[in-house]
């Protein structure tokens, strides 16, 4: 019957850092260093992370959900002063976003702030969010964009550009629909609210869009714990976690941290699980990630066919043959290993980047990594010595593993444990990655005072409009399409 009192209540250890800052570490290591042209040859286009054509889905993980992970990424991280040219202090890098899940990419700094975000006037002026079909001054091939267009988009400036509270939810029509579905959501709570069908007692004004902004948010934050993670980590990791307590992700402040270690490494684990092609609509071709109908972001909705049907990409209760993502392992899309927005002299492959981004936040291996999580030394060797055989013999990865390569790897050997002891290659991050992202986004709610772990671990969904899972939340009030009309 007490209150918590943040991360005091649950572990003094790790990370050591002022008030106020936004990223951290969860370690102490002495940094890998590899030759930039080693890691070029490992990520380059033909090289050995390149999954060509063949396509090898999950059993079990929507390619929504991995879209979802990219949506929580936007929620709690925005580095726009690092490089890849030079060494980076994660203690001077400023996070652009609140390391929490509070989707302030949604909300902005809320209507007061943000009012652009919002209804203007009206009953729910200041309340609900716009989305394209409150009006939009957005123009598709030089005309007004139709407003049945307009009703499927994000609400937009006459050059296009997204009234969103985070500009890279517009990056791709998957993410920029995603947006969209919890803008709908959000209003849809709303309406609840004001009904008076929670708790029999209708809000209005300032206190209903507060009382919105909280069961929205704590909605979003159950699916992910309760639903997101156990599908990346694996239940064992998660139940572990939740009832044994974090080991690594701690502090001796009460401020949450965005560990380099999770945002820099383990959390890139999902361009692995991107298909090279995507089905949004059943019936309807499959369409490029980086294509024309996908890959073309900032920019109105032009086309029925870039609309998503979320009952094709996220498990609901309807009868649908569900998209699954890409198996997790050392593989990418071709796509991915030659971004077409990216221009020279840039280095245009993802992996690539990703190697020499870890390089330039001097992150240890994998191996040192896996050695200060206490992991068997036969695990470490076996993730290992199959790193070098992936990597080939012109790469030399005798100091070491780089930590994102390695994660990827240990997913493809040992994979996901998915109850105590049963471990799935392939179908989840394993056993160091796993404990890396779960700690750190279950260390984050616990460290932020207005989140459900934090102030009512008691809360269910069903206290709430029983929304329980990602599906349930991307097609909250959402009528199926007429199968006669895809």
């Amino acid at each position: 019957m007490t209150s918590l009192k943040g991360i005091h209540a649950f572990c003094r250890y790790g990370h050591q850092g002022a008030r106020g800052d936004r990223f951290g570490r969860l370690f102490n290591l002495p940094p890998l260093y590899m030759r930039p042209d080693q890691l070029q040859q490992i990520g380059r286009p033909g090289g050995p992370m390149d999954g060509g054509s063949a396509s090898d889905r999950t059993n079990s993980v929507p390619v929504g959900t991995v879209f979802f992970g990219q949506f929580i990424d936007h929620d709690i991280t925005l580095d726009v002063t690092s490089s890849l040219a030079e060494v980076n202090d994660e203690a001077e890098t400023p996070n652009v976003r609140t390391p929490t899940l509070d989707l302030d990419s949604v909300y902005g700094g809320g209507p007061e702030a943000s009012p652009h975000l919002y209804h203007g006037s009206g009953e729910f002026g200041g309340v609900k969010l716009l989305t394209g079909a409150d009006g939009t001054a957005a123009q598709v091939d030089g005309a007004p964009q139709p407003d049945d267009l307009a009703a499927a988009d994000l609400s937009r400036t006459a050059h296009g550009t997204a009234l969103i509270g985070d500009p890279r939810n517009d990056e791709n029509r998957i993410i920029s629909q995603m947006h969209l579905a919890m803008l709908r959501f959000h209003n849809h709570v709303v309406d609840t609210l004001h009904g008076g069908a929670q708790n029999g007692e209708a809000l209005t004004g300032h206190e209903l869009y507060e009382a919105a902004r909280r069961l929205t948010t704590w909605h979003y934050q159950w699916t992910v714990v309760e639903d997101f993670l156990p599908a990346m980590c694996g239940r064992a990791v998660v139940a572990d976690i939740l009832g044994n307590g974090r080991r690594f992700f701690c502090s001796d402040t009460d401020v949450p941290f965005i560990p380099i270690e999770f945002s820099v490494a383990a959390y890139r684990f999902g361009h692995s699980m991107i298909p090279q092609r995507i089905h949004i609509q059943r019936s309807n071709p499959t369409h490029h990630v980086f294509g024309p109908t996908l890959g073309h972001g900032f920019s109105p909705l032009s086309s029925p066919a870039a609309v998503v049907d979320w009952y094709e990409l996220a498990a609901t209760s309807a009868d649908r043959n569900v998209q699954m993502a890409e198996k997790l392992d050392s593989k990418l899309a071709p796509d991915l290993l030659d971004l077409p927005f990216i221009q020279p002299p840039a280095e245009a492959s993802l992996a690539t980047r990703n190697l020499l981004r870890g390089q330039a936040f001097l992150l240890p291996s994998g191996e040192q990594i896996a050695r200060a999580m206490e992991r068997p030394s036969d695990e470490i060797d076996n993730v290992s010595t199959a790193a070098q055989n992936m990597a080939g013999s012109d790469i030399d990865l005798r100091s070491g593993t780089p930590l994102w390569f390695y994660l990827l790897v240990e997913a493809e050997r040992i994979g996901r444990e998915t109850e105590p002891g049963l471990f799935e290659e392939r179908e989840g991050l394993g056993p160091v990655g796993a404990r890396i992202v779960a700690e750190t986004l279950i260390g984050l709610l616990e460290l932020d005072g207005r989140s459900y772990l934090a102030q009512n671990r008691s809360w269910h969904p069903s206290d709430g409009v029983g929304v329980a899972t990602l599906g349930q939340m991307l097609t909250y009030e959402v009528p199926q399409p007429d199968p006669a009309m895809a």
